[in-house]
Parts: structure tokens; sequence; C-alpha cells
């Protein structure tokens, strides 16, 4: 059974910002939207560039090195590349389109805390 623990404090990230940590062995992406935090993993589905690395538009990562995005709500596809075409159409079928895992978040206090 998984247990909540804490990734950091309330104050650690700003509104619109994004941030990498490993905790337990799993690379997360942790990000603050309108005062609401959320939490996935750090490595993108597509060729597992590091996202924290990437940009945060609202809720939609977007990875740094193909320009794939993924709403950090519930992990879906926006866009699986930037590419088009032939490229785009080769590139799903070598790596299928799949979403962002994404984990629960709560607030206890001034601790963020991720369910693993």
């Amino acid at each position: 059974m998984s247990d909540y623990v804490e990734v950091l404090k309330r104050d650690d990230l700003q509104n619109g910002e994004m941030r990498g940590v490993t905790v337990g062995g799993n690379e997360l992406l942790l990000a603050r939207v309108d005062d609401r935090y959320y939490a996935a993993s750090n490595l993108c589905p597509h060729l597992r560039a590091k996202l924290a690395r990437g940009t945060l538009t609202g809720t939609i990562v977007t990875c740094p090195r193909h320009g794939s995005q993924f709403d950090l709500k519930d992990g879906h596809v926006v866009r699986w590349t930037e590419w088009s075409g032939a490229k785009l159409a080769l590139s799903k079928i070598f790596t299928a389109p799949r979403p962002l895992q994404t984990y629960p978040v709560k607030l206890e206090g001034d601790s963020v805390q991720v369910k693993l």
C-alpha cells in the first residue's frame, strides 16, 4: 500500500513554477498552478526527457526534447510531438502515444505530500 510522503513545503514553489525532485527512487515533476499542486513523472513517456527542463503553460507541460505536451491535471496527451506528416506517423509507430503518469497530491499544513 502506498503512502503520502512530503515532497516540499507549500512556499517552495511559486505559482506557475515547476521543478524536478527524486523521492523514494521516483523522479517526480512538481508544479504549482493557481495555488493547486500537481505531481507527475518527470520523465516524458515519449523519449524520457526530463520534463522539468521544459515549459509550463497553465497545467500543460511541454517536453524540451520534442515538444510533447501533457496536462498535469490527469496526464492526458495534448500533443505527442511537435513533428508533423510522415515524421509524426513514424514516431507513433515506434512509440505509441501514452499519458503521463500523475500522482495524487494533498496539503497538510505547510507540507505538500504526494502518494507514491
